[in-house]
This record gives C-alpha cells, sequence and structure tokens, in this order.
C-alpha cells in the first residue's frame, strides 16, 4: 500500500511530541519534510528528529514533489496563506486547531480546497482519542439516558509572557485570533459539536478582567446543540488555580471527563460509578493522523473536517463578538 509523505509547515513546540512523531508511526505515514522561518530551528529539528528534508520557505516544502500531504502546524493567522498555497498545489492539507482566525477566512480557506478539489481536514485530535471516544460511546448507547445538559467548566492561572518577556502569541488576537479561549478553548466546542451535532443557537459574553493582555481572559456562554441538548460554559484564565471539567448529565445519570489532563472518564447512574482510566496516548494527534492517511488512501474517513471546524469558528465569533467590537 502507498505511503503518505508529509511535510511540516512551522514545525514549533506543538510538533515536538503531540503531533510531528505522529506522522512517522502512523501506519502507511512517513515524514520526509520540515518547514520553520528560521532555518537553523528547521534543520535542527530535521536532524533531531530523523526528518530527510528541512527549509525557510514554505513555498518549496509545499510544492516539492516528494511530499503528498501538508500539515500547516503555524499560528492561526498563517493558516489562511498556507492552506491557499496547498490548494494551489494540489495538496491535501492537515491544518492546525482553530482552522483560522475566523470563519470568513475559513469559507475562503474551504472554497479554495474545494475548486482544487483536495481534503481539508483539522487537528482537533480529540474526535479521534480513544478517551473522548469513550465519552461518545456512553452518550450514544444510552449508558446516561437521554442527554439533557452540559456544562465546561475551565479555570487557568494567569498565562505566562513569552519568550524574553514578549507577548505570548496565544493571547496577542491579531496572531490567534483571540485569546486561551480560541486557542484551546475551541476543542471542547469541537468535540461536543462531534457528539451531539452543531450547535444551533448561541449567546455569549467576554471581558477582559486582569488588564495583562489584550485578549478575553474570561467567557460565558450558552448554546443548545441540534439534538436538543442544552450546554453551558465557563472559562477564566486569571483565576488561582487550574481546574477544568465537563459534565454530561442525562436522564439515568451522569459522565465526567476532562479535556486538557487524562483523568478517568466516571460514569454515574443508579447502578453505582464506574470510572474509565483510559489516559492519552504518547503522542495526542497520532489517532486522528491514522484517520487522514487512511481517508487519503481510500480505507476510511476522517471525522474533523473544515465544515466541522468552521462550525466551532462560527460559535467563537459569536460569543466573542460584542467584545470584539469594544475593541475596534
Amino acid at each position: 500500500m502507498k505511503t503518505i509523505r508529509w511535510g511540516i509547515v512551522g514545525c514549533g513546540d506543538v510538533t515536538e511530541v503531540k503531533s510531528g512523531p505522529g506522522f512517522q508511526k502512523a501506519e502507511n505515514s512517513s515524514l520526509v519534510a520540515v518547514m520553520r522561518r528560521n532555518g537553523d530551528l528547521a534543520r535542527d529539528y530535521a536532524e533531531r528528529h530523523g526528518v530527510p528534508k528541512w527549509t525557510d520557505s514554505a513555498e518549496e516544502l509545499i510544492n516539492d514533489p516528494e511530499v503528498d500531504a501538508v500539515y500547516v502546524a503555524t499560528p492561526p493567522n498563517a493558516h489562511r496563506e498556507a492552506t491557499l498555497m496547498c490548494a494551489a498545489a494540489g495538496k491535501p492539507v492537515l491544518v492546525e486547531k482553530p482552522i483560522s482566525t475566523n470563519a470568513l477566512e475559513a469559507a475562503e480557506m474551504m472554497a479554495a480546497c474545494e475548486k482544487a478539489g483536495v481534503p481539508l481536514l483539522v487537528a482537533y485530535y480529540r474526535r479521534a482519542m480513544p478517551l473522548f471516544l469513550k465519552v461518545k460511546e456512553i452518550v450514544e448507547t444510552g449508558r446516561i439516558g437521554a442527554p439533557r445538559t452540559v456544562q465546561i467548566t475551565h479555570h487557568e492561572t494567569p498565562a505566562e509572557p513569552g519568550a524574553d518577556g514578549a507577548l505570548n502569541w496565544r493571547v496577542d488576537p491579531k496572531v490567534g485570533g483571540g485569546g486561551i479561549f480560541v486557542d484551546i478553548g475551541c476543542h471542547a466546542l469541537d468535540f461536543l459539536d462531534f457528539a451531539f451535532g452543531p450547535v444551533t443557537g448561541v449567546q455569549g459574553f467576554a471581558g477582559n478582567l486582569a488588564g495583562l493582555y489584550p485578549a478575553e481572559d474570561i467567557v460565558t456562554a450558552a448554546f443548545t446543540f441540534e439534538n436538543g441538548v442544552h450546554g453551558s460554559g465557563e472559562w477564566c484564565f486569571t483565576a488561582r488555580r487550574n481546574f477544568e471539567q465537563t459534565r454530561i448529565l442525562g436522564t439515568e445519570g451522569e459522565v465526567t471527563f476532562s479535556f486538557f489532563a487524562p483523568n478517568p472518564v466516571v460514569l454515574t447512574t443508579a447502578a453505582g460509578t464506574e470510572t474509565f482510566d483510559i489516559g492519552f496516548p504518547p503522542h495526542v494527534h497520532q489517532p486522528l493522523i491514522q484517520t487522514v492517511v487512511d481517508q487519503l488512501l481510500g480505507t476510511g474517513i476522517c471525522h474533523s473536517t473544515g465544515e466541522s471546524a468552521m462550525r466551532t469558528t462560527r460559535v467563537i465569533d459569536s460569543v466573542l463578538q460584542g467584545f470584539r467590537e469594544q475593541g475596534k
């Protein structure tokens, strides 16, 4: 069977453990080229990870005839340009989450890939991780009865400055499209889209209470899903401690789990409490990468598409609309 030869645009921190090795360890997959604007860092990455090619040019990597598909692992403000280059080169693209800084850019990316006839997939890897598939299975098989509500609670201590005291790009709206809510809160919203279907209504409020950076540092939201489930979320990124948990309540029980820590999935019903200690794989992207490879080879399907990712970005845009307008 053919091997999908991958190139990475933006071989930064996320590619060191979370994703990069997954392209080498997935079946029928290999990592053959990496790119970073700093050529010395690209060469260092290639040498440490056993990658045969490196470059400081995204265009060179994308147009390399020995690269079959491209993983775009840059910050969100560079996703659109790299994806449009992939479409022009006829290369399938797996882009980091969130798909872009806003839904308008996402729509442009989707249109370009559709016109070029190439897949646009997005690295919402919780759609393929065993722990979260277990949560989805518990809900779908009726272990908690009919699902009724879901509550997300996410508290974090303030983000540390970037290198040399610079503003961390994850709290710079010009780079990430928002703050930590956009950067990682999107994972919860995307998985719930996977579990319950698209969000059909959303209202939210965002603010910046601590003044440590220009992005939102507190968010509250309420939403309804296609299947009638109601949800709410509370995100505070200037808390005194780190705490994160999601609870799905049904007519016959509830299930709790964490998105960002390998805590056990806990199922509680009238029969008692059942715990599933599944944990996270060593390379959390690898299960999703395998579904992408399988789809490109025609032997499977990846459930994290440009369309599903754009739905999540639309929800984020709706929640942050008022806050963004205040900043103009």
